[in-house]
């Protein structure tokens, strides 16, 4: 049986990153202000002094904007930097910041390394996602990264997901390990699906 899920998480996720691949620049352009407009709206509305974000690929909906100018309003992002052990490690997000590939090609933050529970401080958690079902359940990219931060975190702070609207579906494959999440932002709506701190 968790072959028959691991075979159809690939097939999905196979899926949605052709999908994603065949969008065309002033699509991705507009997700990413929308993408931005959400995450303002949901930093208000929480009151979020402190949260961690992620920085989007050319395929994803954008998160760059919204970074850029959440620390320029004072909030403190933590960016996360992928370790060969299958934790992240964490950096602040500076103005104008560097950004380098990290260890699977993905764009990350150039800083000073904080370990694993810096996190632990944050009043949300906005991560990357392939699709997200009605429930909450969150389908990644297969590395486990955010499953395993969240499921470390004791009194786990309110967790977003960024997807294309398309990308939240009815039902998505599920492990043991897998984490919900407490709900999805897309470049047209934020929409919450579970309750926070599970």
């Amino acid at each position: 049986m968790p072959d028959a899920i691991a075979d159809a998480k690939r097939a999905l996720r196979a899926e949605l990153r052709e999908r994603r691949q065949m969008l065309s620049q002033s699509a991705l352009d507009a997700a990413g202000a929308g993408v931005r407009a959400q995450l303002d709206h949901l930093v208000d509305r929480l009151g979020v002094r402190s949260m961690s974000c992620f920085l989007s690929t050319t395929t994803e909906p954008g998160t760059r904007e919204f970074v850029e100018a959440a620390v320029g309003r004072g909030i403190r992002v933590l960016l996360p930097i992928t370790r060969a052990d299958g934790l992240l490690d964490w950096s602040v997000a500076t103005p104008g910041g560097d950004i380098a590939e990290g260890l699977f090609g993905l764009p990350e933050p150039v800083g000073e390394l904080l370990g694993p529970i810096a996190v632990n401080d944050v009043d949300l958690l906005v991560i990357p996602a392939a699709a997200v079902d009605r429930s909450g359940m969150r389908l990644g990219w297969g590395r486990g990264y955010f499953d395993k931060t969240i499921g470390s975190m004791e009194g786990c702070p309110p967790v977003y997901a960024v997807i294309f609207d398309s990308e939240l579906v009815d039902e998505v494959p599920r492990e043991i390990h897998d984490q919900p999440v407490t709900g999805v932002v897309t470049p047209t709506r934020t929409i919450d699906l579970a309750p926070a701190g599970r």
